[in-house]
């Protein structure tokens, strides 16, 4: 936007700290957490800078101190311990799309907490801000230049009201009962045999049957978020 850098844009990554430091890498095994990790793009912060809440509900009981200039640094602006990060940018989406937009996923970071917004990105002229709230008074927080502040993906504007929620017993649909059941008694298999030294499944660590989709037809690759091209560049193929 005029008189304002872009912050970075990134698509997400699907690493996290505290899933590298798991033992062997295990996090990395679920499939829905590296999937959620990389579903949607990173807004970079550019300022480093730390700050804390004194408890109170004014604006100025939060106190922000910049380490290190760049980019528009964040304020204090809503009261009751929320930390507002502007973001001079105006995203756009396709007709009937909304944007879904939070702190990364599965990156919970001591002290504070991302606020999620659901932003009509399909029409509105104006721009919107990321926050995050103060857990718990007299702690500090830092950011690091570069961290990422916020986190963004579509979704069709009309999804909610098209779902139609149903409750079913498994045994209506047989054929899905008895793969389920199957599942069930290969896992408990599968456990069992983990706690026997130098057994197969000991060897093997893990099931992979979720990764692999080897109960799905055309099991789908996980979808990668295309990068943002530079002003007035060809978005990518």
């Amino acid at each position: 936007m005029e008189g304002h850098p872009l912050p970075p844009l990134r698509p997400a990554t699907v690493r996290r700290g505290w899933m590298d430091e798991s033992p062997d890498g295990f996090a990395y095994r679920c499939l829905p957490l590296t999937a959620a990790n990389g579903h949607g793009w990173e807004v970079q912060g550019q300022t480093g800078f730390e700050a804390w809440w004194n408890g109170g509900a004014a604006p100025e009981d939060v106190v922000i101190r910049v380490l290190k200039p760049g980019g528009l640094a964040p304020a204090s602006h809503f009261g009751l311990g929320v930390l507002t990060f502007p973001l001079p940018m105006l995203l756009r989406t396709a007709p009937g799309q909304v944007l879904w937009v939070s702190g990364p996923p599965n990156a919970p970071k001591d002290g504070i907490a991302p606020l999620t917004g659901l932003v009509e990105t399909d029409w509105a002229p104006m721009s919107f801000t990321m926050n995050w709230r103060f857990t718990r008074p007299d702690h500090v927080v830092r950011f690091r230049p570069g961290e990422p502040v916020a986190f963004f993906f579509p979704l069709p504007r009309d999804l909610l009201a098209r779902t139609r929620p149903e409750t079913r017993p498994l045994a209506d649909n047989p054929a899905l009962a008895a793969a389920h059941a199957a599942w069930s008694e290969g896992r408990g298999r599968f456990n069992a045999a983990l706690k026997q030294p130098d057994s197969p499944e000991r060897v093997q660590g893990w099931q992979r049957d979720y990764h692999h989709g080897q109960r799905a037809a055309g099991h789908p690759a996980r979808p990668r978020a295309r990068p943002f091209p530079a002003p007035g560049g060809k978005p990518p193929a």
